[in-house]
């Protein structure tokens, strides 16, 4: 549960990142900071999450560059008390449920387009990866939902609620 609720924040926040200033109005515009709160999962195992509280996830965006971290795990982590020396299981615990990538994006008409960079996870970094999401934002609310990738649609998509914190 923990590994797919880090999955489905891990990719809502890359999309948050990925609206344009220049598609939105100036009181719908997606410049700042964000953070989801909710997720809702279709396909098998279909449930709406509430993500706790305090949210532990930032999406910043600006001008068509944008980063997100986030920690995908609602368990504490555990300090390291010599990194060097840690076990392959210690470095896992710790860094594991840590993400974090940067990229850029485009917007056309209700779709974004997310381009990564630099990323923890290199197997989205490569060339001709993308994520493509559908999104609606009403009022400090933004609602982004995956569409497809490189290799086509998703399946069974998720509906990610972000919240504008700043």
């Amino acid at each position: 549960m923990t590994k797919l609720l880090g999955g489905l924040i891990s990719i809502s926040l890359a999309v948050a990142l990925g609206i344009s200033a220049a598609a939105q109005s100036k009181t719908g515009s997606v410049q700042g900071v964000w953070q989801t709160a909710e997720l809702t999962i279709t396909g098998p195992g279909a449930r709406t999450i509430t993500l706790p509280e305090p949210l532990a996830n930032l999406t910043i965006f600006s001008g068509k560059h944008y980063t997100r971290v986030e920690v995908q795990t609602d368990k504490p982590r555990p300090l390291l008390a010599a990194p060097a020396t840690a076990t392959a299981d210690e470095l896992r615990a710790t860094w594991g449920p840590f993400v974090a990538e940067a990229g850029t994006f485009e917007v056309t008409d209700n779709t974004i387009t997310m381009r990564p960079i630099a990323s923890k996870n290199p197997a989205i970094m490569g060339p001709g990866v993308f994520l493509a999401y559908s999104f609606k934002i009403e009022g400090k609310t933004m609602w982004v939902t995956q569409a497809r990738n490189q290799t086509g649609p998703f399946p069974n998509p998720f509906t990610a609620k972000m919240v504008r914190v700043e």
